[in-house]
């Protein structure tokens, strides 16, 4: 998600503080008084995700004029989509943060998240509810596809592309054809969680950015449900954005043969190597 001069959150001490105050539920129908309603039976609330913490294992540099929505570790080297105008597809070198490769999207489009599938890299546009096909090794285009409402985030598993829209739900998209075949909510103790951002598949788990918070989700794609937080509070201080307002968190990639996981954030001037601690 862009968000040029929109109010960003303060950062947080776990996803519970984001529902407290509100900033990350769905809109929900308001509650039917009692007496309109039947009684209906009482059924236990959902455990309480767990929270991980993170440690360090290695810094890289990263362009910090990079408006990161989408990357992915592919083949020793990131692939790596940015908004704004142009927006861009890329091919950068995880140990230096050298671009060895980038294609520029019309200036029509603010890009949006992408994922690799087979020899295609697929991208999304925010508003124009139009994606790309790009060919994996050269960046030439291949195509189009089209889906409705806006585009955020994109990863794929086995068999499904999995998008998120800015809303409480995880679309799947048919990896041939692009064509939508269903959805899941994505609740956090029952209740939807909203601005779902960039994606990542990592080992049978959907990690989701928290647009606008420090915050990643685990999703258990099959029901929805999120089955962890990650809380990365303090990986880039405020004092290292150009412009905390719109430099937050968003950019997971995850190196399935070396289980190493990258992070980064828009703009950033630097890219993680994560470990994951806890949980608490």
């Amino acid at each position: 998600m862009p968000g040029p001069g929109l109010r960003r959150l303060s950062a947080v001490a776990g996803l519970s503080a984001l529902l407290i105050a509100g900033t990350c539920l769905a809109q929900t129908p308001a509650p039917v008084s009692p007496q309109a309603a039947p009684a209906s039976p009482t059924v236990p609330a959902p455990a309480r995700p767990p929270v991980y913490g993170y440690e360090v294992v290695n810094t890289y540099p990263h362009d910090p004029t990079a408006f990161t929505q989408g990357l992915e570790f592919h083949d020793g080297v990131l692939i790596e989509s940015t908004g704004r105008f142009p927006s861009t597809i890329r091919k950068v070198r995880l140990e230096t943060g050298e671009v060895l490769d980038r294609r520029e999207i019309d200036e029509t489009y603010f890009g949006e998240g992408l994922t690799v599938v087979g020899d295609r890299i697929l991208s999304l546009t925010w508003r124009n509810r139009k994606g790309f096909v790009w060919d994996l090794d050269d960046l030439e285009p291949r195509g189009e596809f089209a889906y409705a409402g806006e585009g955020w985030g994109l990863t794929h598993d086995a068999s499904r592309v999995i998008l998120s829209d800015g809303t409480a739900a995880l679309r799947f998209l048919d990896p041939e054809t692009l064509v939508e075949t269903g959805r899941v909510p994505v609740t956090w103790q029952g209740r939807p969680i909203g601005k779902l951002n960039e994606l990542e598949w990592v080992e049978g788990e959907v990690f989701a950015n928290v647009w606008q918070s420090d915050i990643i989700v685990r999703i258990d794609p099959a029901t929805g449900n999120i089955t962890g937080v990650i809380d990365l509070t303090g990986l880039l201080p405020a004092s290292e954005r150009a412009d905390p307002a719109d430099d937050v968190l968003n950019g997971i990639a995850w190196d399935a043969d070396g289980k190493r996981l990258f992070v980064t954030g828009k703009n950033w001037p630097k890219l993680f190597e994560i470990r994951l601690t806890g949980p608490r």
